[in-house]
C-alpha cells in the first residue's frame, strides 16, 4: 500500500484540496486542505508556517472548506481559491475548476 492509501485509510481523510491566496504580508501561498469525515459530516483542515487553521464538522465538503476560508480571511489571508486534488486516493489531474472565495469588504 502506498503512502498515500494508508493516509487515506488511517486518518478518515476523503479527499485533498488545494488552497491559493495571498498571506497577511501579502505573500502568494499554496497549501493542502485535507477533508476529513467525522462522525457528523466532515471537517476540514490546513497549515501554513506555524498557523494550523482547523474547522468544525460540517454536513458537506462545501460547508467545511468554506468555514475554513473564512477563517484564514478573519487573520487577514486575502483572494482565497480553492479546487479538490484527490477524491479517496483518485488524483484528479487539476481536472476541477476552482472556486474563488469573495474577500470581505
Amino acid at each position: 500500500m502506498n503512502v498515500l492509501a494508508s493516509l487515506f485509510k488511517r486518518d478518515g481523510l476523503v479527499e485533498k484540496h488545494q488552497l491559493e491566496g495571498v498571506d497577511p504580508s501579502d505573500r502568494y501561498f499554496n497549501r493542502a486542505v485535507l477533508v476529513n469525515r467525522t462522525a457528523s459530516g466532515y471537517s476540514a483542515k490546513m497549515m501554513y508556517e506555524a498557523l494550523t487553521v482547523e474547522g468544525l464538522s460540517h454536513p458537506t465538503i462545501a460547508a467545511a472548506i468554506t468555514e475554513l476560508v473564512v477563517k484564514l480571511q478573519s487573520l487577514g489571508f486575502s483572494r482565497i481559491r480553492t479546487r479538490a486534488n484527490f477524491k479517496g486516493t483518485k488524483y484528479l489531474a487539476e481536472k476541477e475548476t476552482w472556486i474563488e472565495y469573495q474577500d470581505p469588504v
